[in-house]
């Protein structure tokens, strides 16, 4: 390092609705953290994300309080409001420029499905997600290596960026499952925390029309 350089930190963004929130979330973020050597993870519960105009999800409230249950024993996951508070749609771009303002000297991860890779190309001003963060997708079985590695390369060159594959188990769980499950009166104990299966019956989630 240069003398009287700032050193760069290295942070983790998993970003989603998490509705709610279950292992299979809280597994990738673990397996980022280790494998990247990441300070910490901010798990981002987006309040109105643009990918989801026409469906109804469960009120914020209930879903950043569901994160801070799944998160608060450990120690290197930090629950972020920066995109539940802001007015309007939250889109990937503008969260990383403002964290890239305020913190200058982080290197910014951004976890994403490996499924996404492939509708990368929609989202709003991709190459400027590229400017300020390396994209971590994480690798699903039924998806093979060299179609990843294809899509990695040519997202790479398209936009400039930095794109790596994260491996992670195979779990084949979602939150729409969860939802169902909870519907139809089946157990989703060891899907999701605890204290986050609690709070689902407690508040009568999932359970009726919201």
């Amino acid at each position: 390092m240069i003398l009287g350089q700032t050193p760069h930190k290295k942070i983790g963004i998993m970003g989603g609705t998490f509705d709610p929130i279950h292992i299979g979330h809280l597994i990738i973020a673990e397996q980022a953290y280790d494998q990247y050597g990441l300070e910490k993870i901010l798990v981002m519960p987006n309040g109105n994300p643009p990918h989801k105009k026409e469906t109804l999800y469960t009120p914020i409230r209930h879903r950043i309080q569901m994160v801070q249950l799944a998160i608060s024993d450990n120690r290197h996951f930090e629950l972020s409001l920066t995109e539940a508070e802001r007015n309007g749609y939250s889109y990937t771009f503008e969260t990383l420029e403002f964290l890239k303002n305020i913190n200058p000297h982080v290197e910014y991860y951004f976890i994403m499905g490996a499924d996404s890779l492939f509708d990368f190309e929609t989202w709003r001003e991709p190459a400027r997600i590229c400017e300020n963060c390396t994209v971590l997708a994480a690798t699903r079985y039924n998806l093979k290596n060299p179609e990843l590695q294809k899509q990695v390369e040519y997202l790479s060159s398209k936009f400039k960026g930095n794109f790596e594959l994260l491996k992670t188990p195979n779990i084949d769980i979602s939150s729409h499952m969860i939802r169902r499950m909870v519907e139809e009166h089946k157990s989703i104990q060891y899907y999701v925390p605890p204290d986050v299966e609690r709070y689902i019956y407690r508040n009568h989630l999932y359970q009726m029309e919201r």
